[in-house]
C-alpha cells in the first residue's frame, strides 16, 4: 500500500531538515558553495529524488566536482540515511549547478531552471 499523504509530508520534512544540516556543513567546508535544494515526486521518491548542490560560479562548481564530489556524496548519503530514505546517492540523484549558469541561461529564475531537465 502506498504511503498516505500525511506520511509523505513527514518524509518531506525529515528530508528538508537533514539536507539543511548537510548544507550548513558544506558551507563551512567548501569554497564557493552557496546552497542546495531538491526536487522529487514523493510517490516515486527513489526514482525521482534529485539533490541539487548550487555553487556561486561555474569555476567553483567545476572545482567541487574535482575536489569535493566524494564529500558531497557522503553528506547526501548522511542526509538520506537520517531521513530514513533508502537511496544511495549517485550521479542520477545528485546534481551540481551554479548561480552563474542559472543567471546566464534562465535569467536567475531557479523555478524555471529546476523545472527543466531535473
Amino acid at each position: 500500500m502506498p504511503p498516505v499523504k500525511r506520511e509523505l509530508a513527514r518524509i518531506e520534512r525529515r528530508l528538508i531538515t537533514t539536507l539543511t544540516d548537510a548544507c550548513e556543513t558544506a558551507k563551512g567546508e567548501m569554497k564557493g558553495f552557496a546552497w542546495l535544494t531538491h526536487t522529487a515526486d514523493l510517490n516515486a521518491l527513489a526514482e525521482t529524488l534529485k539533490v541539487i548542490w548550487v555553487f556561486e560560479t561555474l569555476a567553483a562548481r567545476k572545482l567541487a566536482l574535482v575536489n569535493a564530489k566524494a564529500r558531497i556524496f557522503e553528506l547526501t548519503a548522511i542526509a538520506f540515511n537520517e531521513a530514513n530514505i533508502d537511496l544511495t546517492p549517485s550521479d542520477n540523484s545528485v546534481r551540481f549547478d551554479s548561480e552563474e549558469e542559472c543567471e546566464r541561461t534562465h535569467g536567475g529564475d531557479w523555478q524555471k531552471r529546476l523545472g527543466k531537465g531535473y
